[in-house]
């Protein structure tokens, strides 16, 4: 998978996916986002026009994105199934958030998200633009 970063402001970042996100990557898209964070980054946009794929692994990248943009350390990777469930457990406890957006996501990406509850955590907008203002 391709990683690009555009960064609008200083406080907000597009990240570009394009091809499949699965376990030979997601830790390289987690790093991507803890780096922009620490640089001052509060709002991340993950442009999925171009995301052909997501593995379980690109769910633990997406919701350990959504840790790291609320102030907190992402889930263990090591932990396996554990971060998966930790997903059921913000749905369960109607958790959102409103720091990571995604964009367009296909539709055999989007049935990913919707049956693993990541739909309810984050935001999904039709266009970078729309993403970008909220």
């Amino acid at each position: 998978m391709n990683i690009t970063v555009d960064q609008p402001s200083a406080t907000a970042a597009v990240v570009n996916l394009d091809g499949e996100l699965d376990g030979s990557n997601y830790g390289r898209l987690i790093k991507t986002g803890q780096e922009l964070y620490a640089s001052g980054v509060r709002l991340l946009v993950l442009d999925c026009t171009a995301l052909t794929y997501m593995s379980s692994s690109g769910i633990v990248a997406l919701h350990s994105l959504t840790r790291v943009f609320d102030g907190h350390e992402p889930p263990d990777p090591e932990s396996g199934w554990q971060a998966i469930h930790d997903i059921g457990g913000d749905v369960n406890e109607g958790l959102t958030q409103d720091h990571v957006r995604l964009v367009a996501p296909v539709p055999e990406v989007d049935r990913v998200l919707d049956r693993t509850g990541l739909k309810q955590l984050i935001p999904i907008h039709s266009t970078r633009e729309a993403a970008l203002a909220g």
